[in-house]
C-alpha cells in the first residue's frame, strides 16, 4: 500500500509538471496554474484517506 501511493502520487506530480510546462509554452498560464492545482487537489485526496484510515486504526487499537 505504502509503495503504491508512493509511486501513484510520483505519477501525479510528473504528468502535472508535463501539463503545466505545455500549457505555460503555449501561453496558457492560468490554464497551466489550475492544472497544477487540480494534481495537488488529486494528490491531497489520495493522502488524506491514507490519513483516516490511519486514525480509525488508532482509535481502534486504543479503544476511543
Amino acid at each position: 500500500m505504502g509503495v503504491e501511493l508512493i509511486i501513484k502520487i510520483a505519477g501525479i506530480g510528473l504528468l502535472t509538471a508535463v501539463v503545466n510546462q505545455i500549457l505555460k509554452h503555449a501561453g496558457k498560464d492560468e490554464m497551466a496554474t489550475f492544472a497544477t492545482l487540480a494534481g495537488v487537489v488529486v494528490a491531497l485526496t489520495m493522502v488524506l484517506d491514507i490519513v483516516f484510515q490511519l486514525f480509525d486504526t488508532v482509535k481502534t487499537m486504543f479503544g476511543l
